[in-house]
This record gives structure tokens, C-alpha cells and sequence, in this order.
């Protein structure tokens, strides 16, 4: 149960870092103005408290491990919201570092 609540606390922290960092940048780069930069910084700021959510104390552990699940979450927003293709290396990129936050995050500590 607490591997399930670390991976949905991840999610909502991709979500919340990306999207907010997605408002940012729609604000600025494509003029949208400054209502969607401000609601850009919210969700940054949220962002940062969910990452204490995390059920493990380790702050350079959970922040490592998220590092891959934003390198994954970038490539699957950029499909859903930007129409990005990844190609092949894109893809086994994102899954070796997937696989480098199961080991940072869920292996057997004695």
C-alpha cells in the first residue's frame, strides 16, 4: 500500500511541476498573459508540498527518484498536450528512468 501512495504522490507531483511549468510557459512564450503564468507558480508552489507527502523521510532519495518520473511525465504531457512524437530513444530513455526510480525507491533496504 505505501508503494501505491508513493506512486500516486509522484503523479500528482509530475502533474503539479509540469502543468505548472507547461502555464509558465503558455503564458509567456504563446502570450497567453498573466493569468496563466500566475496559476503556472500555484502549481509549481503545490508542487513542492506534495513531494512531503512522500511516505519515505529521504529528501535526496525522493527528490532523485522523482527526477525520472519528470523526465517520463515531460514526455507523456508533451504528447497530450503539445502533440509531441517521441521517438524510440525518447521512449527507452524515459523507461530506464522509470526503472532507476523503482530501484532508488523500492528496493529491499535491510
Amino acid at each position: 500500500m505505501l508503494v501505491l501512495r508513493s506512486i500516486v504522490l509522484f503523479v500528482l507531483a509530475a502533474v503539479a511541476e509540469i502543468g505548472g511549468a507547461w502555464l509558465v510557459w503558455q503564458g509567456v512564450r504563446e502570450h497567453r498573459g498573466w493569468l496563466w503564468i500566475g496559476a503556472g507558480v500555484i502549481a509549481l508552489g503545490l508542487y513542492g508540498f506534495v513531494a512531503t507527502l512522500q511516505p519515505d523521510a529521504q529528501f535526496g532519495r525522493i527528490l532523485a527518484a522523482y527526477g525520472g518520473v519528470f523526465i517520463a511525465g515531460s514526455l507523456a504531457w508533451g504528447v497530450i498536450a503539445d502533440g509531441y512524437r517521441p521517438d524510440r530513444f525518447d521512449v527507452i530513455g524515459a523507461l530506464i528512468c522509470l526503472a532507476g526510480v523503482a530501484l532508488i525507491m523500492y528496493a529491499p533496504r535491510g
